[in-house]
């Protein structure tokens, strides 16, 4: 035990650790995860080592945690912020009324401390988030000794660990379980049902999924029908949709044919373009032949970031006719990417500036065309200048205090770097052309962030923790169940008799709001269907936002 005590990098690993170990047992459709599990054995450790960490290594790692948390979510939130995802934000209004209003009561009630109540109202929302703004809010209370603070820090550890397991349980089941039958719905038929009413705007593909028949193709025709037929007057008729890029006669490779080459009897050719319109191309060339060697050319991928306003509301249809750079260059775009969202690339596909196409043809023809219609996407290496700006802004933005009367109101470095994040991050995918952060090194810098976080605030609290289960051992599982049902069932009521939200959208709406991951989880594998997290999507999002901001304001309340 002494090693541990003398070497707290040890003991904050061997958390991480074994608390992902804990994190991966499994009871039916539910697991801890790893940040509680980091948490249980952090508070156990700490309660047995009385190892200490420096506060300033919480701080830090929370806000490479919260800035990354606002800067993949930034895209998004702002792009949810409209008249059709307005409805989705008043659950999300709900869930925080209800919470914090739950919380201020409990903690009236019983007299809680301000630690207490805040570790009940983040363990309940099941947002890890909230045990670092508000142990960060408790720290700044200027009526408070340091003993106190220190106590108080623990206490909100200690509460969240037992409310979350409960408000896990709770919001997994209600869900995933006993909506379907309070709306009386098979989820899995409701599911399917709404997925063929929304088929025509177009799917998704899952992670580990492929397209079976894939949109761009590339085809090898023996000419017969072509006899006498110029390259660029074939490529003409077929609207300039398919483009010829290789040909090959007798021994010979043309790549690309040179203008003016003209087709002549058992000629070989290489077409590329639309599924559809490869099909159209071999009633005009001739039959279809098995892929020849030598024949096949290398077609250059990259990714543009549409920054030319005029683009804006255009098809991509529209696009291509205003730019015959995309057939004379034989370019083509294979995927439209939004906020995250694959967009289906078809003609009728309508574009807007920050979207980010897939384009796909020789390399020459892509160089030139990238340049008209925007600039190429660099996300290979993180900016760290960006990133670096971006948690100053966010510190800074953390220390301003703004009086309500007698509360003292501040963001703190958690939400500051939240808020500076989702800027940071929205500003980024307006051009793309700067400030790269790839996402899995954002996730990694998130996950790793709360993980670290979390275990220095168990090391710590652990000595705190067995007083007050002693003493508030039964009303923190009360808590933790009241604070899931309460706002759950008010915007299940709503959602359904006020706002028309689809069923299936509805309960993934209601995972998403209460940003519980192991819920939605548990929703799709009864669903069989991804359906609810269309709705899980947009409240996730915003939650993420809004939650985290209401560990300083009850602490600012209490704390008052």
């Amino acid at each position: 035990m002494g090693i541990l005590r003398d070497h707290p990098e040890l003991v904050l690993f061997l958390s991480l650790a074994a608390g992902y170990l804990v994190g991966k047992l499994r009871v039916g459709p539910i697991t801890l995860g790893g940040i509680c599990g980091t948490l249980i054995v952090s508070l156990l450790l700490g309660a047995w080592t009385k190892a200490t960490v420096s506060d300033d290594v919480k701080t830090i790692f929370f806000a490479l945690f919260i800035f990354s948390l606002g800067y993949m979510a930034g895209p998004q939130f702002f792009a949810n912020l409209n008249r059709k995802s307005l409805r989705f934000f008043a659950l999300c209004l709900i869930e925080v009324v209800c919470v914090v209003g739950i919380a201020l009561g409990i903690a009236e009630a019983f007299d809680l401390d301000v630690g207490t109540a805040a570790g009940i109202l983040a363990g309940a929302a099941t947002e890890s988030a909230v045990v670092g703004t508000a142990t960060e809010s408790i720290a700044k209370l200027s009526d408070l000794t340091q003993e106190q603070i220190t106590q108080y820090q623990g206490h909100v550890a200690t509460a969240y660990t037992v409310c979350y397991l409960f408000g896990l349980v709770t919001i997994v089941i209600y869900t995933s379980q006993i909506m379907p039958m309070l709306m009386r719905i098979n989820l899995r038929d409701a599911s399917r049902e709404l997925w063929e009413r929304m088929r025509g705007e177009g799917g998704g593909l899952e992670s580990d999924e492929r397209e079976a028949l894939p949109g761009l193709v590339g085809r090898t025709f023996l000419v017969t029908h072509a006899d006498g037929t110029g390259v660029a007057d074939l490529e003409r008729s077929l609207g300039g949709r398919v483009t010829v890029e290789a040909v090959k006669r007798g021994s010979k490779v043309l790549t690309p044919p040179p203008p003016g080459f003209v087709l002549t009897l058992s000629d070989l050719v290489l077409a590329v373009g639309r599924r559809a319109n490869i099909i159209e191309a071999g009633r005009v060339i001739g039959p279809e032949t098995p892929a020849v060697p030598g024949l096949d050319t290398p077609l250059a991928t990259t990714q543009v970031s549409l920054t030319d306003k005029g683009v804006s509301g255009k098809s991509l249809d529209t696009l291509s006719k205003e730019h015959p750079e995309f057939s004379s260059g034989g370019v083509y775009v294979t995927d439209v990417l939004r906020n995250d969202q694959h967009l289906p690339a078809t003609p009728e596909t309508v574009v807007d500036r920050g979207d980010v196409l897939t384009l796909v043809g020789a390399r020459s023809g892509l160089g030139k065309l990238a340049s008209r219609i925007g600039a190429t996407v660099r996300n290979d290496a993180t900016d760290f200048i960006y990133l670096g700006l971006g948690i100053v802004c966010g510190s800074l933005l953390g220390q301003v205090v703004v009086e309500f009367g007698d509360v003292p109101l501040s963001l703190g470095t958690g939400g500051g770097c939240l808020i500076s994040g989702l800027l940071f991050g929205w500003f980024r995918s307006r051009t793309q052309t700067f400030g790269a952060f790839p996402p899995q090194a954002a996730a990694t810098l998130k996950d790793m962030g709360l993980a670290i976080f979390i275990a220095c605030t168990g090391l710590v609290s652990g000595p705190q923790a067995w007083p007050l289960l002693k003493e508030y051992g039964a009303l923190l599982p009360f808590a933790g169940i009241a604070m899931v049902l309460v706002p759950a069932t008010i915007s299940l009521v709503v959602g359904r008799k006020l706002l028309k939200i689809e069923k299936p959208l509805l309960i993934g709406a209601i995972a998403g709001q209460q940003c519980s991951t192991p819920a939605i989880t548990s929703i799709t594998q009864v669903a069989q269907s991804s359906v609810p997290m269309l709705g899980y999507t947009i409240t996730y999002t915003l939650s993420n936002f809004l939650l985290p901001l209401t560990g300083p304001l009850l602490v600012g309340i209490l704390g008052a």
